[in-house]
């Protein structure tokens, strides 16, 4: 029960339909660590980057479909915890940019998404879920165990770095 800080430092948030896979460096993902763990996310920022107006759409939402052989982070981007006297966890969760086959996210008309749009020419969001309000996975399989970020379909391409700060439990 540690908050952790998941990062992915200027990527190109890039139009994807629902139910589509997508493409490697253009998403952020987090799935559980076992088919009983619990992942609220508290946070949520996005920082714009483009040299030219691009308005993204971006979504915070599961995936129906998971990744497939998903990629370890490599430097800049990270995963850690934000107290380093934090203990590791017994079922570490998953987070992810790269996979052979990208993660879907969910098209469901029952399933929660927040919409976090902004202007990639130099446009900031910050979602901080007040207390009980945490947009929250459960388990580790679709739909519900995983959670993407990523840019839905009318999104100029555009490049941004973001961060999702998590509980697991």
């Amino acid at each position: 029960m540690a908050k952790r800080i998941f990062q992915e430092v200027n990527w190109t948030a890039t139009a994807t339909a629902d139910a589509t896979s997508h493409t490697s460096s253009q998403y952020q993902c987090i799935r559980g660590g076992s088919s009983t763990q619990r992942t609220d996310i508290l946070e949520v920022m996005i920082s714009g980057f483009a040299g030219s107006s691009a308005p993204v759409i971006m979504q915070l939402a599961r995936s129906s479909a998971l990744g497939s052989t998903t990629s370890s982070l490599k430097a800049p981007n990270s995963d850690a915890p934000a107290d380093p006297a934090t203990a590791a966890l017994a079922a570490p969760t998953i987070p992810y940019v790269e996979a052979t086959t990208g993660p879907q996210r969910s098209n469901a008309i029952t399933d929660a998404r927040l919409n976090l749009g902004l202007n990639a020419f130099g446009g900031i969001v910050r979602w901080n879920a007040a207390p009980t309000q945490q947009f929250t996975t459960l388990g580790n399989v679709a739909a519900g165990g995983e959670t993407i970020l990523s840019a839905f379909t009318g999104t100029t391409a555009g490049a941004v770095s973001s961060h999702i700060i998590y509980e697991t439990y």
